[in-house]
């Protein structure tokens, strides 16, 4: 069973960019090495092509998933996003209840988290635990360190 995922425009873009460089860049490097290596001699006892053969199934191995995470991908139009809730792509103004501190993140699908841009994916606890809240609720995130309660300020796109 596949599971849909959700990207921007740019999240698929890259994704696809990804598999392209793994087909024609990566795919056709692993094939000349096994070649190299088979030219090499005998085979059982050439570490060398055994390396290249492991290499090459695990590169195939990502070509599948990655062919898979895009074949169920789906882009979401950002200006139909609704900002009454939270959902993926929402930007998120929270405040921690305890200390008091705000941040704000915007949720994305896993594939697009990068923490340094301040983009959470909405799989982690906080982004399950923002999601489908309005602004004003208390969402309670459990976390590693206990139960944090963070309330909504603002949801914005």
């Amino acid at each position: 069973m596949s599971q849909i995922t959700y990207y921007t425009e740019d999240g698929l873009a890259r994704l696809k960019k990804e598999l392209h460089e793994m087909k024609t860049v990566q795919r056709p490097s692993i094939s000349n090495q096994i070649a190299e290596a088979r030219d090499k001699g005998d085979l059982s006892e050439n570490a060398e092509y055994d390396a290249a053969k492991e290499a090459q199934g695990l590169l195939e191995m990502k070509i599948s998933k990655l062919e898979l995470i895009i074949s169920n991908a789906r882009i979401i139009d950002e200006s139909t996003i609704d900002t009454s809730k939270v959902f993926i792509l929402s930007k998120v103004k929270i405040k921690n209840v305890s200390s008091g501190m705000e941040v704000e993140y915007t949720l994305v699908a896993e594939n697009e988290a990068d923490l340094k841009a301040k983009k959470i994916s909405m799989d982690s606890p906080i982004g399950k635990g923002l999601l489908g809240k309005s602004k004003g609720d208390i969402a309670e995130i459990q976390t590693p360190n206990g139960i944090i309660n963070f309330e909504i300020l603002e949801i914005s796109r």
